[in-house]
């Protein structure tokens, strides 16, 4: 074939190439054009699963930013090392709740579909987890993790919390046994997670009990302290003679002038001589009280306690303020400047574009003729105005107010308009007027239909259509309305801080405390007081036989008993006046001479020189002398072995008490008491008087004093006389 044939062809064969080309192109161009003069297919930008698809392409974390504070964009890189800890490709996008529709599984679908990359895919919302879906990777446990995670945390764990919960489960390797755990403990039952986070409320609580605390402890320890200081100087004044006074007998007879204590060595039991020549007092005298007793709490002692009490309340707010040592609420996370400004920038810039503005974020709730529609009616309008489709809620940067939004839009737009605040998911429409001259009150009273929802209500697009009709047909007003400017949002980082531990209800927290240590020392007091009673009435009801009965007693021991033992013994006499005659008196004589012997200086308190014998013999007479008043039959005489013992009823065969100085011919039956009858007890010894009663322990019976007798087999009516003699008394 010829050269030039062929030349032709192949000039003709690319023409032609050249030419279908260039229609290929053309028809491409006229497609993607804009159709009508809407241009609606340009302006309405990506579908929602789109445009986050997109989002995940550049960064594998998406935060939506129309909740900076619940979860700032600014903290999308914890999130992402978090996710990085999972060992698979991980694609997370946080969304408000009203974003998911009723899926959120198939928003994740979408975005796969639309991203075509393998992968663990996580929806959160502002709360917690929405939905999590595998694509082409392997994670075992992955839905055990949600599982667990779900039961796990408390209701106001944040999701950055709850995302890092999900990342410590799913990498535990036991995420199948905590969700069963965590089902078994809470699913299906009212008990639920502690709180994480301290909010108002609970630092209000804390700060209650704090006042309750820094001042009601100190105070009860204080009076409680003082208390039972000022007891134990009742008791010691008691067991030294200076602090209660001796039962004075009632009745008893004056017989001369006051007597003086005989010596040490003085005459025994029965000599009937004098000791010092002085006459002896009467018991009455002896008997009578002395005013008041140990006196109030000394000054200079209480001042170290009350500088104690205080610096315990110090040591209790210390305690608190670490213990209660949370400054905010919630996770920590702060946002920033550009975090609050965000979606106010992104919609601002798309009303600059197109009147119409369509949250890409949620699903979409207007088609594309009713797109279409509201465009062209907004060009026709004879007043600007401008519709932003976007959610709104607490958690966004205006606080979930309308108004604050529309101000924000306002300010970045610099132009006068009406301003209409759609919310998608509840259909609910807001119009501020900014500048323009559409009559005010025309607008506050347009149909309620146009401004609230319900579940009969039209959907969102014939509203806005109908909301546009009657924005036409406004009368004109004289001149543009400027309205009043909102009240600012709460500021993010001042919503999470916790007022300070020591103010609110610290104070009244304070009082109650203050009442409350007066309410414990109260109960405390009254509850010591009732013990006291019972424990003397037990005492005064077991005052004879059976009463404590050491053979060896201590001084203390012994003034402390006859002290207890005397009052038993006034108490019991002073309702008794139905007594035989027997035994009033002898009740009364066993009171009159304990009160000889222990009370020698008539001064109403138990001499602090009181001898051992001495006080042992004034028990034994109080202790008979109650006998006597609970049994008018009472027996005689005491136990010879240990006087102390009380009551011997009958006589048992037994030696004296010891041997010296008797003969065989005094060998007699001497009383016993029930014990030493069965087994005979050992020998009450009494220290002697040297060194203050503190000398050595010796048989009761050899020491000088009326007791000696007892050790012979001598009766109570005996003693009695006998104590009478020793001192002179007739």
């Amino acid at each position: 074939m010829d050269r030039g044939v062929v030349g032709a062809v192949l000039r003709a064969g690319i023409v032609l190439v050249t030419g279908w080309l260039a229609v290929l192109f053309c028809a491409g161009v006229v497609q993607a054009a804009p159709s009508g003069p809407a241009g609606a297919k340009g302006a309405d930008g990506p579908t929602q699963t789109a445009y986050l698809a997109e989002h995940l392409r550049h960064d594998p974390v998406y935060i939506s930013d129309q909740m900076p504070r619940a979860v700032p964009r600014s903290t999308a890189p914890v999130f992402a090392r978090e996710a990085r800890r999972l060992g698979v490709p991980t694609y997370l996008v946080v969304l408000p709740q009203t974003s998911y529709g009723t899926q959120g599984g198939t928003l994740l679908a979408g975005i796969h579909d639309r991203l075509g990359r393998k992968g663990l895919y996580v929806a959160m919302n502002d709360s917690g987890l929405e939905e999590v879906q595998t694509y082409g990777v392997s994670l075992p446990g992955v839905d055990d993790a949600r599982t667990a995670t779900l039961y796990e945390l408390p209701y106001d764990a944040t999701p950055r919390e709850v995302f890092q919960r999900f990342v410590e489960v799913a990498t535990s390797g036991r995420a199948h046994q905590r969700a069963e755990a965590a089902r078994a403990q809470y699913g299906g039952t009212d008990d639920e997670p502690p709180l994480l986070h301290t909010d108002s409320t609970d630092r209000e609580n804390q700060s209650f009990v704090t006042g309750i605390a820094v001042t009601g402890i100190p105070v009860a320890v204080l009076l409680l302290t003082v208390y039972a200081l000022q007891r134990r100087r009742v008791r010691r004044a008691a067991a030294a003679g200076g602090a209660a006074p001796v039962p004075a007998p009632r009745g008893s007879k004056a017989s001369g002038p006051k007597a003086s204590k005989p010596k040490a060595g003085g005459p025994k039991a029965g000599s009937g001589k004098q000791a010092g020549g002085k006459q002896a007092g009467s018991g009455k005298q002896a008997g009578k009280k002395a005013a008041g007793g140990p006196g109030p709490f000394p000054r200079e002692r209480l001042l170290p306690l009350v500088v104690g009490a205080m610096l315990l309340g110090g040591l209790v707010a210390f305690t608190a303020s670490r213990v209660f040592d949370d400054t905010t609420s919630g996770d920590g996370s702060r946002p920033t400047a550009a975090d609050m400004r965000a979606r106010v920038d992104r919609v601002a810039d798309g009303l600059r574009r197109d009147p119409l503005y369509l949250d890409p974020e949620s699903p979409p709730v207007l088609d594309a003729a009713e797109r279409a529609h509201l465009r062209e009616r907004l060009r026709a309008l004879h007043v600007p105005v401008v519709i932003a489709v976007v959610p709104h809620g607490r958690d966004d940067e205006s606080g979930g107010e309308e108004d604050l939004l529309a101000k924000a839009l306002h300010d970045r737009l610099h132009r006068d308009m009406l301003i209409v605040v759609a919310e998608p998911s509840s259909g609910g429409v807001d119009v501020v007027n900014y500048g323009t001259r559409v009559d005010e009150m025309y607008l506050i009273n347009r149909p309620s239909d146009l401004a609230h929802t319900s579940s009969a209500d039209p959907a969102l697009g014939s509203r806005l259509d109908q909301l546009l009709t009657y924005v036409g047909k406004s009368p004109k007003a004289k001149a543009g309305y400027v309205p009043y400017a909102p009240p600012p949002a709460p500021d993010p980082v001042g919503e999470q801080a916790l007022p300070g531990l020591f103010t609110g209800d610290f104070e009244p927290g304070m009082v109650i405390g203050t009442f409350a240590a007066g309410l414990v020392f109260g109960l405390v007091a009254a509850g010591c007081g009732i013990v006291r009673v019972i424990t003397r009435g037990r005492r005064a009801a077991h005052g004879g036989a059976g009463a404590p009965a050491p053979d060896r007693p201590s001084l203390s021991w012994l003034r402390h008993t006859a002290r207890q033992d005397l009052d038993a013994l006034t108490a019991a006499l002073e309702p008794a006046a139905a007594l035989p005659e027997d035994a009033r008196r002898r009740a009364w004589e066993c009171l009159d001479a304990a009160a000889l012997l222990i009370d020698g200086d008539s001064d109403g308190r138990i001499d602090a020189d009181a001898t051992p014998a001495a006080l042992a013999c004034a028990i034994v007479l109080a202790r008979a002398g109650r006998t006597a008043v609970g049994e008018a039959d009472a027996a005689e005489h005491v136990c010879h072995r240990n006087p102390l013992h009380g009551a011997a009823p009958d006589h048992a065969g037994a030696r004296p008490a010891g041997g010296r100085g008797r003969t065989r011919a005094r060998v007699q039956s001497l009383p016993l008491c029930a014990a030493c009858r069965a087994t005979p007890g050992a020998v009450l010894r009494l220290r002697t008087a040297q060194g203050g009663g503190r000398g050595a322990y010796a048989p009761y019976h050899s020491l000088p004093g009326p007791l000696a007798a007892v050790g012979d087999g001598a009766g109570i009516d005996q003693l009695t006389r006998d104590v009478r003699e020793y001192f002179g008394v007739h």
